[in-house]
C-alpha cells in the first residue's frame, strides 16, 4: 500500500514541473486527493456498499472538483493534472500512466443499464484540457486527446485525436504522433503534437497543387506568346491569356495555419 502511495506522489513530480517537493504534492494537489478517495469509494461499491462508495465520492467530489464515479477502475500511476471539472462514468476504465487534465468528461452516449457505456483508456494516455471522450470503445496505450476535441470513436495506440469531431491522426514507426524527433520527451503536456491537423494538411495539398497548375498555364502561355511574336500572329495570345501568376498560396497556406 505504501509503495503504491509513493509511486502516486512520484509520478506527479515526474510529470509537474510546478511540483516542488512531496510535502507539497500531498497537501495542495486536489488530483492526488481524489485519487486517494476513489480506492475506498471503488472498494465499497465492489463489497455491494453502494450508498457509501456513492456518498464518499460525493465528499471527494466536494472536497477537490473531481466527480469519478467509485464504480470506475482506475490504474496506477494516474495523474489528474489541475483536474478541475472532471467527470469519469461508472464503466469508464483509466490505465496506468494516464494523465488527465481540467475539464475532461469520460462519458457515456448510452442509457442502458450494466452495458458498458463509458470508454476504456489504454496505458499512458494524455487526454487534454476540455476533451470529452463519449461511447464504450479504447483509447489504445499511448494515444492523445488534443484539447477540446470530441471524440467519439476508437483512436489506436499511439495516435493522437483532435478536433470536433476528433480525427485520427495515426503515428509514425510505432511511436505516439507527437514524437516527430529523436529528442522529444516521451511525455507531451496537454497532448499537443507537431504533426498537422489532417484537414490542414489536405488544404494545403490542394493548394500546392492549384498553385503548381497556375504555373504550368503560366508557361504554357509565355511559350505560345514567343511563338506567336517569331511567327508574327500576336491575335493567337487572348488578351485575358494569364501570363503572370497570381496564386498566392502564401497567403492561403497562412489562412490555413501551420
Amino acid at each position: 500500500m505504501f509503495a503504491r502511495l509513493r509511486s502516486d506522489i512520484q509520478c506527479i513530480l515526474d510529470r509537474d514541473p510546478a511540483a516542488r517537493s512531496t510535502w507539497e504534492v500531498i497537501t495542495c494537489y486536489p488530483g492526488l486527493h481524489a485519487i486517494w478517495l476513489h480506492r475506498p469509494a471503488h472498494w465499497c461499491w465492489n463489497h455491494g456498499f453502494k450508498w457509501l462508495g456513492r456518498f464518499i465520492s460525493h465528499i471527494a467530489r466536494w472536497a477537490t472538483g473531481i466527480e469519478i464515479h467509485p464504480g470506475a477502475k482506475i490504474g496506477e500511476r494516474v495523474f489528474f493534472d489541475h483536474a478541475m471539472g472532471v467527470v469519469v462514468g461508472e464503466t469508464a476504465e483509466i490505465g496506468d500512466g494516464c494523465t488527465i487534465y481540467q475539464g475532461v468528461t469520460l462519458g457515456g452516449t448510452s442509457l442502458y443499464k450494466g452495458a458498458k457505456r463509458h470508454p476504456t483508456l489504454g496505458k499512458d494516455v494524455v487526454v487534454s484540457a476540455g476533451a470529452k471522450v463519449l461511447g464504450g470503445f479504447e483509447v489504445g496505450d499511448g494515444a492523445k486527446i488534443g484539447s477540446n476535441a470530441v471524440v467519439i470513436k476508437p483512436v489506436p495506440a499511439g495516435a493522437t485525436a483532435v478536433g470536433i469531431p476528433a480525427r485520427i491522426i495515426p503515428s509514425k514507426a510505432g511511436q505516439s504522433a507527437d514524437v516527430t524527433e529523436p529528442q522529444s520527451r516521451k511525455f507531451t503536456a496537454y497532448g499537443i503534437t507537431q504533426e498537422d491537423d489532417p484537414l490542414s494538411q489536405a488544404m494545403r495539398g490542394l493548394i500546392d497543387n492549384a498553385s503548381s497548375q497556375e504555373h504550368q498555364i503560366t508557361l504554357l502561355w509565355q511559350a505560345i506568346e514567343k511563338l506567336s511574336t517569331v511567327q508574327a500572329t500576336k491575335d493567337c495570345v487572348p488578351c485575358d491569356a494569364a501570363l503572370k501568376e497570381q496564386f498566392e498560396a502564401g497567403k492561403l497556406n497562412e489562412l490555413v495555419g501551420k
